[in-house]
């Protein structure tokens, strides 16, 4: 995969779709990849939201017929990945003082304790992850909680699509596989948000 000098991926399956209104600032090393769904129903409505002032984005939307749009240079940060959970959690390493902590729910505080920490203590954040959108929606729309909706699976075209596209990232930017996620892994979302999306 060639990346140009912008951060722009540089090859015939990307097409550049740059939306400026989600660039945050420079990003100066990439430590992770996250996973999203868009929670619209077309690629068509996610690239307008993103020329919305004060729009947040991610790097990469695929849409459902496997097409690849750059919306972002890799370069740049994002707002893709939002408040993070305690990775220590997960993986049952947090110290005695950590799990004390995390007894009450208080999720800006766990980010906050969190970005203290270095990565891979952590998980990615806006920071140091390149966000990849796929494009689908979380059903029934007019479900009155987020928690009672379940997203649309994800096509066998996004899945190539996203595999090639991830294998490409992470060998070019030296991301390990095991350094690439699905949003409500790393940040409190709807638990089925790209929980059908296979990138190995």
């Amino acid at each position: 995969m060639n990346i140009d000098s912008q951060g722009w991926v540089q090859d015939p399956r990307v097409r550049l779709a740059i939306s400026p209104n989600i660039e945050r600032g420079p990003m100066t090393l990439v430590r992770g990849i996250v996973v999203h769904q868009t929670d619209s129903p077309t690629a068509t409505s996610t690239l307008h939201s993103y020329r919305s002032p004060g729009a947040n984005g991610a790097h990469f939307l695929i849409d459902r017929d496997g097409t690849i749009y750059q919306t972002a240079s890799i370069r740049k940060v994002t707002w893709h990945v939002g408040p993070l959970k305690a990775r220590c959690l997960a993986e049952h390493r947090c110290a005695p003082t950590e799990l004390q902590a995390l007894k009450k729910f208080d999720p800006r505080g766990e980010h906050r304790r969190e970005m203290a920490k270095a990565h891979p203590d952590r998980y990615p954040s806006n920071q140091d992850a390149i966000g990849i959108e796929l494009v689908g929606q979380a059903l029934p729309v007019d479900a009155l909680k987020d928690d009672d909706k379940t997203f649309e699976p994800v096509t066998s075209a996004q899945k190539a699509s996203l595999k090639w596209l991830v294998s490409g990232l992470c060998r070019s930017l030296g991301v390990t596989m095991a350094e690439v996620f699905r949003h409500p892994v790393v940040s409190r979302k709807n638990r089925t948000e790209a929980e059908t999306a296979v990138w190995q």
